[in-house]
């Protein structure tokens, strides 16, 4: 189509369609659209919002910033096909999600280079996350197992109790920039196979993948009004958190909008879960293996452009090892190549935007101020219209400092040296944050100790980012979650339903 536009009210984009690559100006190219009630929606009087390729900084799309009545038709389309689509048996909306996990699956590839145009994840990185996101569509669709109750004849003389989980209602998914197809695979799939309805509110910042995403979930042939689309910004948001219709909200992001998604979602008697920030410690003991540990570092500090609430931000050097380590973490950092997300020499690829590239570099410049040593810094592409941060190690960090404390969210690592390990667990303790912490060393009482003393929720022994697989849950702690019920895992069904328990006596 000219221009990359998507097509008129009532036709499914299809995924050549979605304007991931223009090589023109998309001034007369329409907005994307949303997806309501089973129809492909162009909102009208809302203002626009421009979507650059952060590997180039060329607008590649732009979206609808949809506002209330945007946000109440999808509510209502989703109120209304609720009683029809809980009454579908659980084993049939399965098979739902099987036919959106192959289509997935088919198409893993386009998808994955989806992410790459618009968030900057170099490919390999899009790829896994897709993966992920898959995963997490395949444990769904074994509802007909997890979503089982629980029976107990006899809890007194001829009396008998059952537990059962029904479906919530409508749910709100409210997604951030950093995993656009990952993070709505961990909600959409699972609020649906559980009876509810459901409203996608994406990142604004990354649009693209949802909306394919959106068509294939008509292509599986969910009903009308069992999932919807609104792009839009904070006003977007907030129209959901305050709304009537909506019965929980689920919502992945940073930690100051996650107080607030949690506070007002809460005041107006929904379910909420809020994923938070990070500021997560890697320890490394004196033992360590710094062969295989250093890579590992490395990568989960620096991958994904360090944006991701499981990155490695701060490492806690045990000594006397921090020369050592800190020598060989200065020479893979000095190596590594910073550039567009689709080259495949590319390690460390752009940030999502160029107020974020400014807000990290003032946070480079904060650590110097504060009297951190930068002992290796990446080059980024000479001239680059993309936005690049040079990937940064300081060392004689302290933990007072703000770059140990405060979530950076870009390719800056920070290292603390300390004297033993009971200092070490000390210095990450501190933290407001407990998403998630990793230790490095060849000694099981040491890491026993860790495991038991650590207070963050995803652990890792010799494991730079201790992802749960998606029939485990994400579980954060303090800082980094808002709720009780986490994503993912067993604790998803738990969130996306309601229980009900009968106590029968037959005359």
């Amino acid at each position: 189509m000219p221009g990359g536009a998507v097509p008129a009210v009532g036709a499914a984009p299809r995924e050549d369609e979605i304007p991931i690559r223009l090589t023109g100006s998309v001034a007369d190219a329409d907005p994307l659209p949303n997806f309501v009630n089973g129809r492909w929606v162009h909102p009208t009087s809302v203002g626009l919002l421009d979507v650059p390729d952060p590997s180039s900084g060329s607008v590649i799309a732009r979206v609808p910033r949809s506002g209330g009545s945007e946000v109440d038709a999808a509510v209502a389309a989703a109120r209304s096909a609720f009683p029809a689509w809980r009454e579908v048996p659980v084993a049939e909306r399965a098979h739902r999600v099987l036919a959106l996990r192959n289509l997935l699956e088919a198409r893993a590839e386009a998808l994955a280079r989806c992410v790459v145009r618009e968030n900057g994840k170099t490919l390999d990185e899009a790829r896994g996350s897709v993966r992920r996101g898959i995963e997490a569509t395949e444990f769904a669709a074994s509802a007909p197992t997890t979503m089982q109750g629980a029976f107990l004849e006899d809890v007194t003389s001829g009396v008998d109790t059952t537990l059962m989980r029904q479906p919530v209602g409508v749910v709100a998914g409210i997604t951030p920039f950093n995993f656009p197809v990952m993070i709505p695979l961990w909600m959409a799939p699972l609020a649906l196979v559980c009876g509810n309805t459901f409203v996608l509110k994406p990142s604004e910042r990354v649009p693209l993948s949802a909306t394919l995403l959106a068509r294939w979930i008509e292509e599986a042939k969910f009903p009308a009004g069992t999932f919807n689309l609104v792009h839009g910004d904070a006003g977007a948001v907030d129209a959901l958190l305050g709304h009537p219709g909506v019965d929980a909200v689920s919502f992945v992001g940073s930690a100051p909008t996650a107080r607030h998604v949690y506070a007002t979602a809460a005041l107006h008697g929904k379910r909420v879960q809020a994923l938070a920030g990070a500021k997560n410690h890697l320890i490394v003991l004196p033992d360590a293996d710094l062969e295989r540990s250093v890579p590992a570092i490395v990568s989960s500090a620096f991958g994904q452009s360090g944006e991701r609430c499981l990155a490695g931000s701060v490492v806690v050097a045990v000594e006397p090892i921090g020369d050592r380590l800190v020598e060989r973490l200065a020479a893979e950092v000095s190596g590594l190549i910073t550039g567009p997300a689709a080259d495949s020499v590319t390690e460390v690829g752009p940030v999502i935007r160029a107020e974020h590239r400014e807000r990290v570099l003032r946070w480079i410049e904060e650590g110097k101020r504060l009297g951190a040593r930068v002992v290796a810094e990446g080059p980024v592409p000479a001239g680059a219209s993309g936005f690049y941060v040079p990937p940064v190690l300081f060392d004689g960090v302290t933990p007072e400092m703000a770059i140990a404390q405060e979530e950076i969210f870009g390719p800056v690592l920070s290292v603390i040296r300390v004297r033993s390990l009971a200092e070490a667990l000390d210095v990450a303790n501190r933290s407001r944050f407990g998403n998630a912490a990793a230790i490095f060393t060849r000694d099981g009482k040491s890491a026993r100790e860790f495991v038991h003393r650590i207070e963050a929720g995803m652990l890792g022994v010799n494991i730079g980012v201790p992802a749960p697989a998606a029939y485990f849950p994400f579980v954060g702690w303090k800082g980094s979650f808002y709720g009780d019920l986490h994503v993912t895992g067993r604790d998803s069904i738990e969130f996306y339903t309601r229980k009900k328990v009968v106590t029968t006596r037959w005359f």
